[in-house]
């Protein structure tokens, strides 16, 4: 049974060409028995490309495929991290379905949430080594540019305004199918896959007492909510919070500012199944828009929190929710952060007096979260039970029904869909 087992492994195994190199294969071939699995030999792991599944977007809208595709050893300043586990966030469903513009590139390894182990890490790498539980994300954090050492914002400019498609060094990809035509990288992490590769300014090392389907939820929607009610805005104790959207980022925010210890936190959304949900995370009122009879949402927050919210959230990307956002927040200090994203040429019509009379209004970019510093943070607030993560979970399937993870979401059924890998 187990010698089966190998040989039907063997085409994941390690690329080798020599004497030597046929040497490293039969140690594979070993541990394989033994399900060793990523193999590392004195060091040389590294040095090989290795075969393994991938779910690739082949045409926009169309269901993932799952196929064998080579992964490059890490190059100099990269990590090659076997994934553990996925999850899918919109926005991978976002640039899955365009067709047209520079973002629309195809063949494509999506996934931008996920947990993983080093397997093996390439020059100059010292921060992180194999067998490390990792975070990949797709926000970089050099930790050396003016921006990353700044408490201003998450900004890096390591690599300056880089729109490259794929590995921000050098533009090229780690991923090849079995007709050698490139596979691309999505957000610098691409997690649909049994193994990535990612730059090392986009790796985040954390506790080992993490669970993996409650790390791989840090790598983006979760953080930002929790950070943009911490980090952003600040929430402070007894303060009043209006969230527009209880999706996974709106909910996230609702924790931030539990956390925070607000004392009024407004869940406001057409679907009215999200208030029983929203009072795991601490949502402490619901409104409906299409109930609010001939008031606007505005003028109903407003009469909530006698005068208007301290903090105001927008997470679901139109201008108009911008706008009642901004109307709904109290004059004098009150805070507007834009979590959500309409189309770039969007235009936000704000009322020049109100701003004149003390509100302001902060986009945020993964909820102001540094990478490096601050998931390790979230992580051990969840192991220290401080952190409520768990009901973010709310399907789970194994990798080759991955396209059943993409169903739920359309269908509005999940929060977020964990995708095992092993399972």
């Amino acid at each position: 049974m187990e010698s089966k087992k190998a040989l039907a492994t063997t085409r994941k195994v390690i690329r080798c060409r020599g004497f030597i190199s046929l040497f490293f294969c039969i140690l594979v071939k070993k541990s394989l028995l033994h399900e060793i699995t990523p193999p590392c030999f004195f060091g040389f792991s590294s040095v090989f490309m290795i075969y393994q599944a991938a779910a690739i977007g082949r045409k926009p809208g169309v269901p993932l495929s799952i196929e064998e595709i080579e992964v490059d050893p890490p190059k100099a300043w990269e990590v090659r991290i076997k994934i553990l586990c996925t999850s899918l966030c919109h926005s991978d469903i976002t640039f899955w379905k365009l067709t047209a513009g520079p973002a629309a590139i195809f063949p494509r390894i999506f996934g931008h949430e996920a947990a993983g182990v080093v397997e093996s890490v390439g020059e100059y790498v010292e921060e992180v080594r194999e067998g490390d539980l990792v975070v990949p994300v797709f926000q970089e954090n050099c930790g050396e540019c003016r921006d990353c050492k700044s408490t201003k914002s998450n900004t890096c400019t390591k690599f300056g305004i880089n729109y490259r498609v794929d590995m921000p060094r050098d533009g090229t990809s780690r991923f090849r199918d079995m007709n050698g035509e490139i596979v691309h990288n999505f957000l610098r992490v691409s997690s649909f896959t049994e193994y990535t590769v990612v730059d090392i300014t986009h790796v985040v090392k954390i506790t080992s007492e993490m669970p993996h389907d409650k790390a791989c939820l840090l790598g983006c929607g979760v953080s930002t909510g929790v950070g943009a009610a911490f980090k952003v805005s600040g929430v402070e104790e007894g303060s009043t919070v209006a969230i527009f959207g209880l999706g996974t980022v709106g909910l996230a925010v609702a924790e931030g500012a539990r956390l925070c210890k607000a004392s009024k936190i407004i869940g406001v959304d057409l679907n009215p199944e999200k208030f029983e949900l929203g009072k795991k995370f601490g949502v402490t009122d619901f409104i409906n828009p299409a109930e609010c009879g001939e008031q606007t949402i505005s003028q109903v927050i407003k009469e909530m929190t006698d005068g208007g919210a301290d903090y105001c959230f927008e997470c679901i990307g139109l201008a108009s929710a911008m706008e009642d956002a901004f109307s709904s927040s109290r004059e004098g200090w009150g805070k507007t952060v834009i979590l959500g994203v309409d189309k770039i040429d969007q235009a936000l019509s704000l009322n020049c007096y109100e701003i004149l009379r003390g509100k302001s209004v902060s986009g945020s970019l993964f909820g102001g979260i540094k990478p490096k510093t601050d998931i390790p943070l979230l992580a051990q607030k969840y192991v220290d039970k401080e952190l409520h993560l768990d009901d973010f979970i709310t399907h789970q399937v194994n990798f080759q029904d991955i396209n059943k993870a993409f169903e739920l979401l359309l269908e509005g059924k999940s929060l977020r869909c964990i995708i095992w890998m092993d399972q």
